[in-house]
């Protein structure tokens, strides 16, 4: 049968307790071996609280104070048990097992025996984790399948699933089982399952350039309950269809939001989605490649005009470097807003100056353009002369605004 030291002393957040009572069974080798009036510790800070076992082996401690650290433990027959060590939830209760060893419990498989055709199922402590980085979320599968059946059994359907086309750096984690592959996109567990528990976790890295990412999942075996652990980093929401209750919960010095559902059949699709996450805009780069592609396709069309008389070349020189001078201040604005130079407050001031140095390259580049063999140098300075007027106006405003903010 299920040997349940897998699950001593793992914290599980519930929502059918009073808030802040964490309940605590005892058992000895199964869960239908309760024992039963004997002392349970809680250790909160620097304080210890005993009470004793109930007829389900249950010792229930409640009004502990949210957010200090617990943890509970008990000594059985010599034998020290401790769960781990959890910060008290500010909303809903925990309950947790301390399982002792059972001496005298026959051996939980059958030495040899061969493998039959068998069920099993992705138990209730599996979680799946979320931990935003830099322009990814780094995903975790972390699944506990079990077999309670004495002997090996080969499940009815091969046991694979996929991970999302759009994950990267994808791969078997430390402390799974042998029996776990992966093959691209495509994570497959080897039949038969021994008696027990097999352990299958996976890592992945999804994009979330736009500040989002959202996959599905679809598990060939019965989920127990779906468990979603998210690291919350400055707006960071959680969303699924099939998660019911959700809180924030500290740990390590961060915040982590824990979201629970209820089971989930074998290939019933889980959906999920963490948005609000910090991203960089891709304005930046979109206005870099423009610029880019225009220079291109600038130096294409004046390579195909006739060569410039040398009476132009002045006129040329001094559009060019006044492209330079507007390209260089267009790069700087950007700059300046990606590293938070330019307060959020200034979003107009920007979009502004954006619109005006990008108006101006448009004249600069319409000016060189026109700018042919026979043209005379006063029709040139008259195609630079809006150019001229526009960058004088827009220095203008921009001292205004200023202005205006230094005297708010």
């Amino acid at each position: 049968m299920v040997d349940p030291k897998q699950m001593s002393g793992i914290p599980r957040p519930v929502d059918d307790l009073p808030t802040g009572s964490i309940s605590v069974r005892l058992i000895r080798g199964s869960l239908s071996n309760n024992i039963v009036a004997h002392p349970v510790e809680l250790h909160v800070g620097g304080k210890v609280q005993t009470v004793k076992t109930d007829e389900n082996g249950r010792a229930q401690f409640d009004k502990v104070p949210a957010g200090a650290t617990v943890k509970a433990t008990a000594d059985v027959d010599g034998e020290q048990l401790e769960s781990h060590e959890f910060p008290a939830p500010a909303q809903g209760g925990i309950r947790l097992m301390l399982v002792a060893t059972d001496k005298n419990a026959a051996p939980a498989t059958e030495p040899g025996a061969a493998a039959v055709p068998g069920q099993v199922v992705i138990t209730n402590q599996s979680r799946i984790v979320m931990e935003p980085r830099e322009e990814v979320v780094n995903v975790f599968y972390l699944f506990d399948i079990e077999n309670t059946a004495r002997v090996p059994v080969n499940p009815p359907t091969p046991f694979a699933f996929d991970l999302p086309n759009e994950a990267i750096g994808s791969g078997i984690m430390d402390g799974s089982s042998p029996q776990a592959k992966i093959a691209g996109h495509r994570v497959s567990v080897q039949s038969p399952f021994p008696p027990g528990h097999t352990f299958v976790q996976v890592g992945m890295s999804l994009p979330s350039s736009g500040g989002s990412i959202d996959f599905d999942l679809r598990l060939p075996a019965n989920l127990e309950s779906l468990a979603v652990v998210a690291q919350k980093v400055g707006e960071a929401r959680l969303g699924s269809p099939q998660l019911t209750n959700q809180r924030e919960m500290p740990a390590d010095g961060q915040t982590f939001i824990a979201a629970t559902g209820g089971p989930v059949a074998a290939g019933q699709p889980i959906s999920l989605s963490l948005s609000g996450l910090p991203h960089h805009s891709s304005a930046p780069r979109v206005i870099a490649l423009t610029l880019a592609i225009g220079i291109v396709l600038a130096g294409v069309f004046a390579a195909g005009k006739p060569a410039v008389r040398p009476e132009h070349a002045a006129e040329r020189k001094r559009l060019a470097g006044r492209r330079e001078k507007l390209l260089n201040e267009l790069a700087r604005l950007e700059v300046d807003r990606r590293n938070g130079r330019m307060p959020a407050a200034d979003d107009r001031r920007y979009a502004t100056k954006r619109e005006e140095l990008v108006a101006a390259l448009e004249q600069v580049y319409g000016a060189l353009d026109g700018d042919g063999a026979d043209a005379e140098p006063a029709g040139r300075a008259a195609a630079a002369a809006p150019f001229e007027a526009s960058t004088g106006s827009a220095s203008s405003r921009a001292g205004s605004r200023d202005d205006a903010l230094r005297a708010s």
